[in-house]
């Protein structure tokens, strides 16, 4: 198997050492996703709300990008800052997956090097049939 780096059409390479999209056989490991733009690479903050709706658009475009979809994510981490807005994340996240067909999830509490990001949400999905 071999590791390949997907480069997705619009989006500017990351300053930092990392990659948006690793393909690895079948499967796609995207880095944590957040409320930007990923197109201007600039922070866009917001409500727990927001920042989950932009984070998880995030993601789905880059599957959409990497030749998957939302329906192909297998595993999410989530962090947060603040698990008080758990009951709030979740009523965006939900609207993403498909009753009864939601991937694996585990949600941690953990600080953000991103001032004014409360969550990050990474996902693992298959690619291809």
């Amino acid at each position: 198997m071999k590791k390949e780096i997907i480069q997705i059409p619009g989006i500017p390479r990351p300053s930092s050492p990392y990659n948006h999209v690793v393909k690895a056989g079948n499967m796609l490991y995207l880095t944590s996703q957040l409320s930007c733009d990923l197109a201007a690479n600039q922070l866009l903050g917001g409500t727990i709300e927001e920042q989950t709706r932009q984070a998880l658009e995030n993601v789905r475009f880059l599957l959409e990008h990497a030749g998957s979809s939302m329906e192909q994510v297998v595993d999410v981490t989530v962090f947060m800052q603040n698990l008080d807005d758990f009951p709030r994340m979740d009523t965006v996240y939900r609207q993403f997956f498909a009753p009864g067909k939601e991937p694996a999830r585990v949600t941690v509490q953990a600080a953000s090097p991103v001032p004014g990001i409360e969550i990050e949400i990474k996902v693992t999905a298959l690619c291809g049939d």
